[in-house]
């Protein structure tokens, strides 16, 4: 089972960015070898998918960061990314990440089998 450490999370203005990361261990687990997402959960909010990638490669974004928030991973460094741009105040959530390996995509949906601690997102207007 994967241990997954999210960072880079903070404090900014609306308009700011961020880049999250998750680095995934211990060594032989490969953010190839799994769908990697990002969730976010606002208080008294249900959790939300944000951003996505398969196994495969496609990407998926909710529509509430479509065009904002940009996911990817190195596989060089085993981790995954969230570069998010332009933040807005209703984007101020605990951010986690998650993988699974099944074969299918899990969807945002769906429960995700290994998840890390989350990493806080404050923009402030």
């Amino acid at each position: 089972q994967v241990q997954l450490v999210e960072s880079g999370g903070g404090s900014v203005q609306a308009g700011g960015s961020l880049r999250l990361s998750c680095a995934l261990s211990p060594s032989g687990y490969n953010v190839n070898n799994y769908h990697m997402a990002w969730f976010r959960q606002a208080p008294g909010k249900q959790r939300e998918g944000v951003a996505g990638v398969s196994r495969m490669g496609p990407i998926r974004y909710s529509d509430s960061v479509k065009g904002r928030f940009t996911i990817s991973r190195d596989n060089a460094k085993n981790t995954l990314y969230l570069q998010m741009n332009n933040l807005q105040p209703d984007d101020t959530a605990m951010y986690y990440c998650a993988a699974d390996p099944r074969m299918q995509w899990p969807g945002f949906q769906n429960e995700w089998r290994d998840w890390g601690q989350g990493t806080q997102v404050t923009v402030s207007s």
